[in-house]
């Protein structure tokens, strides 16, 4: 299980209302007051290829409501919460809704017909809100010595859905442990098995996020007379990487299409400006990947004891990677979901350049604190009113103190980057800076670029420019606003990073 997420969670995407029926909708027929023709709207079959284009261009959610995480969607059921929930991913943009299913929960092997009734409501009630649906099979089970019970349960959940172009892709279960050799033998058995009854839905599975490419490839190996029609790269990883983490991916699986099926940070142990930033880099690295489905984990975060009793519950992370605190109110990851899935511009205030966010909504991250902490202040400013300040800082063979973020558009090798910042110190002494830092994609430091320092004593804002040209290997850079050996105080203002 990955720290940042657990094999178990994966979403089950949006539970609704209405006992409608599990089948597509029925033709609509038109009647003619003064004629007794009868016509009726065409009903497009899916084909595997038309539900595997709707799947590379999903703009997936991955939900629970957030007082029934996981397996208690289904067993508490409450359409009003889940209906509004819906409401509200439509509104940011969503047009895809993950359905994660529990044998355990649904009925095993034969699912009981509460539960079916649910899953059509839900498939019914996302389509009422112009989603479609991703199921999610065999979620918190282990069962792998009943292929036959788990051919016959998967088919009797798919079985109304076969031709209903509502559902567009079918994850034989998720983050499956691509080590465990009883898990690989009955997905290999279980792959042909949903494949010959449903021809044209297309299968994954995925693996968690410490498993990665290298459990990605696993499969693929694994699968080489079965394959899979895609991959499900679950993304928490680094994002300041997140280009060479997908190209990783993409070449270990290629010429087989891939998708980010989960991404996520936790505002637990990071901010929400952090939040925000990770979503943001992971969608523009995505895009420049050619990687056209994001979904994120997960639409809001899980109040106490929304998580049933498990591994999942006893990770206090676990409850805070929604987009929306439990209260409904928006993080600022909101915006940058909502820019990322229509294709526009992310916020300008992301990168908070200005160190105008407000607390606990910047990216900037502290380096070496302990020879010095950056203070946001309002006791000098160059435009607006806040500014970043270091003051008394030491100096080690480490390096000097520093606030540091990395660019939202990914980095790679040979780009040229441009970093400026303007200054001013009081009685500043030692060596204050710009400087970029490449890293590559294990985070290994590859060097770096800095600017003439500050003079040294007391000045007004002074411009410092640095600019570098990214060297082979480089996957990520961070820019440094750095005072070492500074018995005085300096400040820092209107940050700009720009690259070509």
């Amino acid at each position: 299980m990955n720290l940042h997420r657990s094999r178990a969670a994966v979403l089950a995407a949006t539970v609704l209302l209405g006992l409608a029926l599990p089948t597509a909708p029925a033709p609509a027929v038109a009647k003619s007051t003064t004629k007794t023709t009868v016509k009726t709207a065409a009903v497009t079959t899916p084909t595997l290829a038309s539900r595997l284009a709707a799947v590379k261009t999903a703009k997936v959610i991955n939900y629970y409501p957030s007082n029934a995480g996981w397996s208690k969607m289904w067993s508490t059921w409450d359409t009003a919460k889940i209906n509004a929930d819906l409401t509200k991913a439509q509104a940011l943009g969503a047009t895809s809704v993950r359905a994660i299913i529990f044998p355990s929960t649904f009925g095993f092997p034969t699912p009981t017909a509460e539960y079916t009734t649910k899953l059509a409501s839900f498939v019914t009630m996302a389509a009422a809100h112009q989603m479609t649906v991703k199921f999610t099979l065999f979620d918190w089970w282990d069962g792998y010595a009943d292929v036959t019970g788990s051919a016959s349960w998967a088919n009797a959940i798919l079985k109304p859905y076969k031709d209903d172009s509502r559902v567009i892709a079918v994850e034989l279960q998720n983050e499956i442990d691509a080590s465990d050799a009883k898990a690989v033998a009955w997905a290999k058995k279980i792959i042909p098995a949903v494949r010959s009854s449903f021809p044209t839905m297309p299968l994954t599975f995925s693996v968690d996020g410490t498993a990665g490419a290298t459990g990605m490839g696993k499969l693929k190996a694994a699968f080489t007379a079965t394959p899979l029609d895609y991959y499900d790269f679950h993304f928490y990883g680094n994002s300041e990487r997140a280009l060479a983490l997908i190209k990783q991916a993409q070449a270990t699986v290629a010429p087989t299409p891939v998708v980010i099926g989960e991404a996520g940070l936790n505002t637990l142990q990071n901010t929400e400006g952090e939040q925000a930033a990770f979503l943001g880099r992971v969608f523009q690295a995505a895009k420049s990947a050619g990687v056209q489905s994001v979904a994120p984990w997960t639409l809001t975060d899980f109040a106490t004891g929304a998580i049933p009793t498990s591994a999942v519950s006893r990770l206090p992370a676990q409850y805070n990677y929604g987009l929306y605190r439990t209260s409904g109110v928006a993080k600022a990851a909101v915006p940058v979901v909502k820019a990322g899935w229509a294709g526009t511009a992310m916020p300008a205030t992301l990168l908070d350049t200005g160190f105008e966010n407000a607390t606990g909504l910047t990216p900037w991250r502290p380096y070496l604190p302990e020879l010095g902490q950056a203070v946001k202040t309002q006791a000098q400013a160059r435009t607006g009113k806040w500014s970043v300040s270091l003051t008394g800082t030491g100096k080690t063979p480490a390096g000097s103190p520093s606030f540091r973020v990395a660019p939202i558009g990914p980095v790679s090798a040979g780009q040229k980057w441009h970093g400026e910042v303007w200054v001013r110190g009081n009685a500043a002494t030692g060596t204050t800076q710009i400087a970029l830092s490449w890293f590559d994609i294990n985070d290994k430091w590859l060097g770096g670029n800095t600017s003439a320092a500050l003079p040294t004593g007391t000045t007004n804002w002074t411009k410092l420019t640095a600019d570098g040209v990214a060297p082979a290997g480089s996957a990520s850079m961070q820019i440094h606003l750095k005072s070492g050996d500074n018995k005085g105080s300096v400040w820092f203002d209107d940050v700009v990073v720009t690259n070509s």
